[in-house]
């Protein structure tokens, strides 16, 4: 398996964010993209490679153009308001919610700053920009790898991007790296994609973006939303509109659910994936359904994940394995790379 790292993953590093009505420290931190790139290594699954860089174009097909320009610019703003910010991470404080307007743009920072977000647990940092945007170009890489003759590839990165949508950041998540390879496979020639988010957390940001469309299908199996974040989407009735009606389907779990019931509903993921016609499939691979994640509720354990790969690797498809969440470090690389060779092994 062909690996694209973010060799510049660590510029993002927050000092902090907001949990439970305290700064406590960054729960998404660098030593969780250095672990799987250690395991995978060690195991000899492949080379590792630095991807390519993509042109600013390619990421405005998923995201707005006033968005890419804020992220590009924000630290630089923050520095602008008071020069001692370069000591402290960049936080939102206030939202358009119902009722206000977010078509305007506001000329102050703090406005706009929360008008590309959706809460106050991600913090922007100095390196922000450089990491989410080579992150980006895994993505875009490990997708046209498969064009090239690859069976699987796997964009090794963080930030994490299944909670970005195409104009706000949230969740860890600034770049929406799953849609941004789905969306390159079309552009290569596929009729339709399919996509699988198997993070303990809906992929809010990748549902959003391909609700109204029909050349991809977005499956999710995560925690109920009326008790984990991201609480306003991923509820099983939301099905997709328009002319992608049909192709989202969301299957929440009750927070405790067992592995049996966790695998049930990959299975029927897998079902309706197979019945979509896909030509390719991208994975959102989170790994926080792992039983001992600290802030998750799932109970998986390191073996599972082999059989998650092996499940994946018998729909047939050329895949490319998105990193994205997981708070438990100590096994990340275990559990992510468990999923890899799994899929290897039954490919």
């Amino acid at each position: 398996m062909l690996a694209f790292f973010n060799e510049h993953h660590a510029q993002h590093r927050g000092k902090h964010e907001m949990f439970r009505g305290a700064l406590v420290p960054a729960f998404e931190k660098p030593e969780r993209a250095d672990l799987v790139v250690a395991e995978f290594g060690r195991r000899g699954l492949g080379d590792i490679v630095t991807p390519h860089g993509v042109p600013l174009m390619s990421l405005e097909k998923i995201h707005t153009p006033r968005y890419l320009h804020f992220l590009r610019n924000a630290w630089s703003e923050w520095l602008a308001l008071d020069p001692d910010n370069a000591a402290r991470d960049a936080f939102p404080s206030a939202w358009p919610i119902r009722g206000l307007r977010a078509d305007i743009e506001p000329a102050s920072f703090a406005g706009r700053m929360g008008l590309y977000s959706m809460d106050s647990g991600t913090p922007f940092t100095a390196g922000t920009w450089i990491a989410a945007k080579t992150g980006a170009d895994c993505a875009v890489n490990a997708a046209h790898a498969l064009r090239l003759g690859e069976r699987g590839t796997f964009a090794l990165t963080r930030p994490p991007g299944h909670h970005a949508g195409a104009d706000f950041f949230g969740g860890y998540c600034f770049l929406n790296n799953a849609a941004l390879a789905a969306q390159h496979l079309l552009d290569d020639g596929a009729a339709r994609v399919g996509i699988l988010d198997i993070d303990y957390h809906h992929g809010n940001g990748t549902q959003s973006i391909f609700y109204h469309r029909n050349d991809v299908l977005f499956t999710s199996v995560h925690a109920d939303p009326r008790d984990e974040y991201p609480y306003y989407l991923g509820h099983a009735d939301e099905t997709g509109d328009g002319a992608g009606a049909g192709c989202t389907m969301n299957l929440p779990l009750a927070r405790g659910s067992t592995p049996a019931q966790w695998f049930a509903a990959l299975e029927t993921a897998c079902y309706k994936l197979a019945s979509f016609g896909a030509e390719a499939l991208v994975v959102s691979l989170g790994v926080d359904t792992f039983a001992g994640d600290p802030l998750s509720h799932f109970a998986l354990q390191s073996g599972d994940y082999l059989r998650v790969g092996e499940r994946i690797a018998h729909l047939g498809l050329p895949t490319v394995f998105v990193m994205e969440g997981g708070s438990a470090v100590a096994e990340m690389g275990l559990n992510i790379v468990n999923v890899l060779e799994g899929f290897e092994t039954a490919a």
